[in-house]
């Protein structure tokens, strides 16, 4: 994703394509000028105040999706991206005929921000409610202990629609992404979002992807978020990743264990970066369930990575579409 600031990165982005900054480290001599342009950037420190309009709207075949605009709503639905510190003020708007609502995972809010019918924090049909979220940086509380942070990859969803837990407005697609960041954390050039919701993949039909696309080279983030009645794993081929909150080592001495395949359930969400082909090059690298059963059934897509002329080795699109 572009690195230009949460404002353009909120009210106009999706959830899955972005602006990617490409270079080709293919050629060493080549990732060696990119080096030389200075550091991966990095989040600043939180502490703002954000304002964002978001819609709940009925989507074609029966699906429904949240957007940042009236008639744009996609699913997953946007990413929305705060930094520890930040308080978030969403309008919400219900578009439906049926009551709908907001929840949030892994961040700060009041009961009336819950968005649940047993608090009455939902929002009827043609309503609109003001949800209030907020991030805070790690501290110690007063009795000494240690108090972690908001940092995190986290999700939203609705919980109304169907039943009391919203299990209606999940299976039809009222979810999406959240990112909080820590001051110096890795920005990428672009994020992706990856929704294992029962054994759908961002509720496309079996055996349709979806597919995402890069350069080689390009800091690729990946949310994962799982929803539904299974569990899953997920397995991305040609990279891998360290299992913390960043998906990203330290440093060599860092402990945390190096994957390419995590044990995903029901509300579960983790992230992490990779380089585009490093080490490996440009391909059709598979990510998918790995219960073989679920991948049988259609649980698989493709991370497609570029050379920098566009093409991709080996490849032949049969008709498959990327996002």
């Amino acid at each position: 994703m572009d690195r230009r600031g949460f404002n353009r990165r909120v009210l106009l982005g999706g959830a899955a394509v972005a602006t990617s900054l490409s270079i080709a480290p293919e050629a060493e001599s080549t990732a060696a000028a990119a080096s030389a342009e200075g550091a991966a950037k990095e989040a600043p420190a939180g502490g703002e105040v954000k304002r964002i309009k978001m819609y709940a709207e009925r989507l074609p075949g029966g699906q429904m999706g949240y957007g940042f605009e009236k008639g744009k709503a996609s699913i997953p639905g946007p990413l929305i991206e705060l930094n520890e510190g930040d308080t978030l003020h969403i309008e919400f708007e219900n578009t439906m005929d049926v009551a709908a609502s907001l929840h949030v995972h892994g961040l700060d809010y009041e009961f009336s921000s819950d968005g649940t019918k047993l608090n009455r924090s939902d929002v009827e049909p043609g309503g609109t409610r003001t949800y209030t979220w907020r991030t805070h940086a790690p501290d110690t509380r007063k009795d000494g202990t240690y108090r972690a942070g908001s940092a995190g990859y986290w999700h939203y969803h609705d919980h109304v629609v169907g039943t009391e837990h919203g299990t209606g407005g999940i299976r039809k697609g009222l979810y999406g992404p959240v990112i909080v960041r820590r001051k110096g954390d890795t920005l990428p050039d672009k994020t992706v979002t990856v929704v294992f919701n029962d054994m759908l993949i961002n509720n496309k039909r079996a055996h349709s992807g979806p597919n995402f696309d890069a350069t080689v080279g390009d800091r690729v983030e990946f949310v994962v978020i799982t929803h539904g009645e299974y569990y899953h794993t997920f397995h991305l081929h040609g990279h891998r990743w360290a299992d913390n909150r960043t998906g990203q080592l330290t440093g060599p001495d860092d402990p945390s264990q190096v994957i390419d395949n995590k044990i995903v359930g029901p509300a579960d969400s983790f992230g992490f970066q990779v380089i585009a082909g490093e080490g490996v090059g440009a391909g059709a690298w598979m990510y998918h369930c790995h219960v073989q059963s679920h991948s049988d059934m259609g649980m698989a897509g493709l991370f497609l990575v570029r050379k920098p002329d566009g093409t991709i080795p080996g490849y032949e699109p049969h008709g498959e579409h990327a996002h």
